[in-house]
């Protein structure tokens, strides 16, 4: 008789099960489509191993989803939680990632919408939106968009989005391993194995055992090397930033629509760019003609009034860069300023079930002013995010201004810009 389940082999998690019923998923269009789409966008061109895909990812964590199920069954922590539940959190572990844009989060970085949205959407649609009704229902891929959003009332929905999610055990420890990097060690087992539900404020919600706190500070620093040495490596955020800016363009010019992009590969949006880049700048990141940087500036040395707009308005910051192009003899495109945030980095907040039973609050302030890595978390960020600014071709002087320029509203920006001032004479 042949089995309801199938056997996948995987490079980081040996074998994975996939039950019938999401061998299913697995199947349709919306899902495949991220065997195409790359888990760490231009990585590769700094770690060639870096090709691994969403696809492999997602399998990853829906093993790993499946796992925690396992232990915490075992333990008779899941008697409270419904079949409807357990059955979804696994849905949205495999589906997490389908709105994914090709090239990892550039496309987010670049304005157009967050992934999750796109993602969510796209459950009630074509051959996907019929698996998972006849799954859990017609209202099923709305109990796995809620946990996929981090909107769910369910406890599960702490193993999908949280301070502890099973996305980030997976991406961390196979990007790792595809780049051939030491930084993204985690001790998976013992996080897997302090894994516990706990009630707290009246409600039942994913918590971990004071055993995994060293476990879990393992997961933070693991996630601080890889940001430092890997995401923000300075080749791959040049490689990001000329992409961004070419994808903005042929958008811009008509060449591709929103959608096109959402919807498209790795390679298809590649073709697309290749057949018509008003920049130039995609051939370059094709053929690894990268800008190169002109200044390299750790946060810890940027002045802390450095204003949003920076590194949260695309349209600004490109009005800019041709501008300061301009003061600085280059032409258009040839000047990016790069300053990526993610403020969440090393952030933490659950539940921690302590030796003694009792339920407390793990947040950044640590517990009770124990757990370290939390408390440093904001030094830690700073020396992972630099200022940078890529250019092609050898600027003239006045770049150490953009720093001062970085300081000012976006509204005193905007009106140097419309008024024709100059943006380096300040």
């Amino acid at each position: 008789m042949k089995p309801d389940f199938d056997v996948i082999r995987d490079p980081l998690w040996d074998n994975i099960r996939l039950d019938r019923p999401f061998a299913g998923l697995v199947d349709t269009p919306t899902v495949q489509r991220l065997r195409y789409v790359r888990q760490l966008g231009h990585a590769f061109l700094v770690y060639p191993g870096a090709t691994h895909s969403r696809f492999e990812h997602a399998l990853g964590t829906f093993h790993l989803c499946r796992t925690a199920l396992a232990a915490l069954e075992e333990r008779g922590e899941l008697d409270e939680i419904s079949d409807d539940d357990r059955l979804a959190v696994r849905a949205a572990a495999l589906l997490h990632d389908i709105g994914h844009y090709p090239f990892s989060h550039a496309l987010e970085e670049a304005g157009f919408p967050h992934h999750e949205g796109l993602g969510v959407r796209r459950l009630d649609e074509d051959e996907l939106g019929k698996a998972l009704t006849a799954m859990g229902g017609r209202s099923f891929h709305r109990q796995v968009g809620a946990m996929v959003q981090g909107k769910s009332s369910s406890p599960l929905g702490g193993l999908i989005s949280g301070s502890l999610d099973l996305d980030k055990i997976d991406y961390l420890s196979r990007d790792a391993r595809n780049c051939g990097v030491p930084y993204g060690t985690v001790d998976v087992n013992r996080l897997l194995a302090a894994l516990t539900i706990v009630k707290l404020d009246g409600k039942l919600q994913i918590g971990v055992h004071e055993k995994g706190v060293s476990a879990l500070e393992s997961l933070l620093f693991a996630k601080y090397q890889m940001y430092r040495n890997v995401y923000w490596h300075h080749a791959v955020r040049s490689a990001t930033c000329m992409f961004k800016r070419a994808v903005r363009a042929a958008v811009a010019k008509g060449e591709l629509t929103p959608s096109d992009v959402a919807v498209g590969t790795d390679a298809t949006l590649s073709v697309a760019l290749m057949d018509d880049d008003p920049t130039g700048l995609g051939g370059a990141v094709q053929e690894r003609r990268l800008h190169k940087r002109a200044l390299d500036i750790s946060a810890m040395e940027v002045p802390r009034e450095c204003q949003p707009w920076v590194h949260e308005s695309p349209q600004v910051l490109e009005r800019v860069e041709d501008q300061v192009a301009k003061e600085v003899g280059l032409p258009p495109n040839a000047l990016l300023i790069d300053y990526p945030s993610r403020d969440s980095m090393l952030s933490v907040d659950l539940p921690l079930r302590t030796r003694t039973g009792k339920i407390e609050r793990l947040t950044d302030t640590g517990r009770a002013g124990t757990l370290g890595l939390p408390r440093v978390a904001d030094e830690l960020y700073r020396t992972a995010r630099r200022f940078r600014v890529f250019t092609a071709g050898r600027a003239g002087r006045g770049l150490d201004r953009i720093l001062h320029l970085a300081t000012l509203p976006v509204a005193e920006v905007e009106k140097r810009l419309q008024e024709g001032k100059p943006l380096l004479q300040l």
